[in-house]
């Protein structure tokens, strides 16, 4: 198999208070940027590692339970995030530039909500999901899968991968 042809797979999450995979359903052309990351690790998972088609786990954090939604893809290459050099946003940055950005960004594209969410315990008790990331590295908002997990998950979900 060509290298090409090979699929990461991310999870990430957000609150359902401020954006959640409604709010994705809702938006325009079911795409969103996924602005205002200020993690460096997680910023580099986006500028360095995503590329577009990559399977994206749309996790609900701050929910009771916590929960993982749906999924989404990669619909962009990186690029900087224009919430940096906006003085009015929350996330604006003033040491970052136009000619030297600090923080990047990918446009994630809605693929299914889960008419079954896959709440945080059930992949606690699920041996293959138990080992993720998510409960490795919790602060993160942005986190490798493994092919094997998202297999794991879509089958928890009872629903078969669309990609």
């Amino acid at each position: 198999m060509a290298n090409e042809c090979l699929r990461n797979y991310w999870l990430m999450k957000s609150e359902p208070d401020v954006f959640g995979i409604l709010d994705l359903k809702n938006a325009p052309n079911q795409t969103t940027m996924w602005e205002g990351v200020r993690n460096y690790e997680a910023r580099n998972f986006m500028r360095d590692q995503m590329k577009v088609g990559d399977g994206v786990l749309f996790y609900h954090s701050n929910d009771k339970p916590p929960h993982i939604a749906g999924t989404a893809y990669v619909d962009s290459v990186s690029y900087a995030d224009p919430s940096q050099f906006d003085v009015s946003s929350e996330y604006f940055d003033p040491k970052a530039t136009k000619e030297q950005p600090i923080w990047y960004l990918v446009n994630i594209k809605l693929e299914r909500i889960f008419d079954q969410p896959v709440h945080r315990n059930r992949l606690l008790e699920d041996p293959i999901c138990n080992e993720m990331m998510l409960f490795k590295r919790n602060r993160l908002s942005i986190t490798p899968v493994s092919s094997e997990e998202w297999m794991a998950i879509h089958q928890l979900a009872h629903v078969k991968p669309k990609r």
